[in-house]
């Protein structure tokens, strides 16, 4: 069993949620024993490259969303399973997830991807967009 490191992700999950901080993700890996922090940054371009083919992740990302009337940050949670983990190791995925989600515990969509093209920036700002219901700007 994976031990999912709560010391070490809830700082970088709380900087993530905090408006007063840059940083806007994270992204969770395994490691031999765990599941704990790999990277965290400000650029979405920074968060997508970290997702690999060969590894298993978890991300979570801010986005903010709204209109001229009401801006706010949203957030998603991404799990990764690249094209070629072997198939034991994907299915240990779903129950680490469990694990993982008690921690990264608030966030408006969850995406399941295994190719960085789901997880562009515009496609996860359209799925948070979707889930958040009415928009009541003019479009400006």
């Amino acid at each position: 069993m994976v031990i999912v490191n709560k010391e070490v992700i809830n700082p970088v999950y709380e900087a993530v949620r905090d408006d007063e901080n840059d940083t806007n993700w994270l992204i969770l890996k395994y490691t031999d024993t765990e599941i704990t922090v790999d990277a965290q940054g400000t650029e979405y371009d920074d968060f997508k490259s970290k997702f690999q083919d060969d590894e298993r992740a978890f991300g979570y990302v801010r986005l903010i969303t709204g209109d001229e009337m009401s801006k706010r940050a949203k957030f998603a949670f991404v799990t990764w399973i690249g094209k070629n983990v072997k198939p034991l190791l994907k299915a240990r995925v779903s129950t680490d997830k469990a694990f993982v989600k008690e921690v990264l515990r608030t966030f408006a969509v969850e995406i399941s991807a295994d190719d960085v093209t789901d997880i562009t920036e515009n496609k996860i700002r359209d799925s948070v967009v979707r889930a958040g219901g009415a928009s009541y700007g003019t479009g400006n």
